[in-house]
């Protein structure tokens, strides 16, 4: 599961009808165009066609579920062509796992975010077992009102090269209270001072602003998201289908 951005969680049987009704159509238009091109039916055929196909779903819907995942992964391709290289490009020392791995996973969360925060052990399980791995960390600030506290120190401290310490202090604490914040932040080793300054900075602003821009072209609706390859994952997905997808990446 995800903690959602702006989308309410009980939109997503509106958002499976809308996709049934989405492959319904390109179905239809498959068969048609099949047809057509075979010189078996006319343009005045086609609604004809569809009906097939659609009492044919209604028969076997269990081939409903697959034919929304690979629409869904077509989508999450064209949304991720649209961004182009800017998604994998780090805030300066925000980066877990090998800084020069060969596979390159995307995380966006947030240090309030429950389903986050139980996401951590696969996460960690996940760079153990993937030395060639470089996970990007997107702060999506969504929250609490004060997650962009937390996110903000959080790439302070990743200036200072402690970025590790301090995320899994945060989420150790379970809270993002400014007392919270500042224990993890010494818990960390951080110079406070230096890290109190950075954290105001113009460019930590324009970067968690950016990553609510990446978030809203993906349709990313809550955290935890995952992407990797050409995949999108949302929610507390686990260890094995995170590593499937990193697996997936590694050999295209």
């Amino acid at each position: 599961m995800a903690e959602p951005l702006s989308q309410p969680r009980s939109s997503s049987f509106l958002t499976l009808a809308g996709l049934a009704l989405l492959v319904l159509g390109a179905l239809g238009g498959w068969a048609f165009e099949r047809q057509r091109m075979a010189g078996a039916v006319s343009g005045s055929g086609r609604a004809a066609m569809e009906k097939v196909v659609h009492d044919y779903l209604l028969t076997h819907p269990e081939i409903l579920p697959e034919a929304m995942d690979r629409l869904r992964a077509k989508e999450s391709q064209k949304q991720l062509a649209g961004i182009g290289s800017r998604l994998y490009e780090a805030y300066p020392g925000a980066i877990m796992g090998n800084p020069q791995g060969k596979v390159t996973l995307v995380a966006f969360s947030d240090f309030a975010c429950t389903y986050c925060r139980q996401s951590e052990p696969a996460l960690a399980a996940l760079i153990a077992e993937n030395p060639d791995l470089k996970v990007v960390i997107r702060h999506l600030p969504i929250i609490a009102p004060t997650s962009p506290v937390a996110a903000a120190m959080g790439l302070a401290a990743a200036e200072q090269g402690k970025y590790g310490a301090f995320h899994s202090a945060m989420f150790a604490a379970g809270r993002t209270d400014p007392a919270s914040i500042e224990a993890a932040a010494r818990l960390a080793g951080l110079d406070l001072a230096r890290a109190r300054t950075a954290a105001v900075q113009p460019k930590v602003q324009a970067e968690l602003e950016a990553n609510i821009g990446f978030a809203r072209t993906l349709g990313i609706n809550g955290t935890p998201v995952w992407i990797v390859g050409d995949q999108i994952l949302q929610g507390a997905v686990g260890k094995d289908a995170l590593a499937e997808a990193v697996a997936t990446a590694r050999k295209s």
